[in-house]
């Protein structure tokens, strides 16, 4: 899970708080991650953190004085939530020196992959689904044993906010990916789907990232890695997931996912509906 990210759309409140861990309703966004690698079957992740994201490591590991507070308080439900945190998966950390790049980031983690495949979950991205999507994914590549990219139909004025897949077929949700476009105008875009920040890569790609060249900034792109993995002709998949996702790297889609999690829960929805109804009653906050 690359979080090296300077997270600048969030500003000024990144300054020292990672967007990573801004919070949907009281969990942070990488928790949500988190929960669905491990939902998926996944038992050891490993975080690529960045300069002043040391909080990460700290809100993953145990707490002995917020512990024994909650005993001492008695507060049985809320100690089992903090356990929880610590205990979900075995967590690694690798520090990324500069914003390089994702494909950088990745590669940071390379040598402790041991020749595998692996998911890479970005933190921009949550997706609300029954059955998670990483989950869906896993059982893609297990038919295909090649790179699953994660992929949805984008509305034509947000195309060029995405990486954009070229397909060349089609089998259900799935396409064979001919070549991928980096943030295209829409007249030069070769199709409607776009890349979600979810992907299932295997060793070639690592290989393939440390062929790439670096762009005239010195960063090194995942997709740079796809591209060159295209052209030596070995098959790359994308998968359009079933469920809801959340753009939670924008200031909106954080609002919207806080705004469905929480109408979601028991102890929080029918308060949100009221208010939300009140608001819409009266014209607006405040009137």
């Amino acid at each position: 899970m690359p979080v090296a990210g300077l997270g600048t759309r969030f500003l000024p409140v990144t300054k020292s708080q990672p967007k990573e861990m801004l919070p949907i309703v009281d969990k942070p966004v990488l928790q949500y991650l988190v929960e669905e690698a491990v939902a998926s079957g996944i038992e050891e992740i490993i975080i690529v953190t960045g300069r002043g994201k040391r909080n990460i490591e700290d809100y993953f590991d145990h707490s002995f004085e917020l512990e024994y507070n909650l005993v001492e308080k008695g507060r049985e439900d809320l100690l089992a939530e903090v356990k929880k945190i610590a205990n979900l998966a075995k967590i690694a950390y690798v520090r990324q020196p500069m914003p390089l790049g994702d494909g950088h980031a990745i590669l940071c983690a390379a040598h402790l992959v041991h020749d595998e495949p692996v998911a890479v979950l970005f933190g921009d991205d949550i997706i609300d689904a029954q059955k998670p999507a990483l989950a869906q994914m896993i059982e893609v590549y297990e038919q295909k044993q090649a790179p699953i990219l994660c992929i949805q139909q984008v509305a034509e004025h947000r195309i060029s906010s995405y990486g954009i897949i070229d397909p060349e077929g089609q089998e259900g949700n799935v396409y064979k990916v001919k070549g991928m476009v980096e943030k295209p105008k829409v007249e030069d875009a070769p199709s409607n789907l776009g890349i979600v920040g979810k992907y299932i890569i295997t060793p070639e790609v690592f290989d393939c990232l440390l062929e790439a060249k670096p762009s005239a900034g010195g960063e090194i792109r995942l997709i740079d890695g796809f591209r060159k993995m295209l052209e030596k002709g070995s098959p790359i998949y994308a998968y359009q997931f079933e469920g809801k996702r959340y753009d939670t790297g924008d200031k909106f889609g954080l609002i919207k996912a806080t705004i469905d999690f929480a109408l979601k829960r028991e102890d929080l929805g029918p308060k949100v509906l009221e208010y939300i109804k009140k608001i819409a009653e009266h014209g607006g906050v405040g009137k």
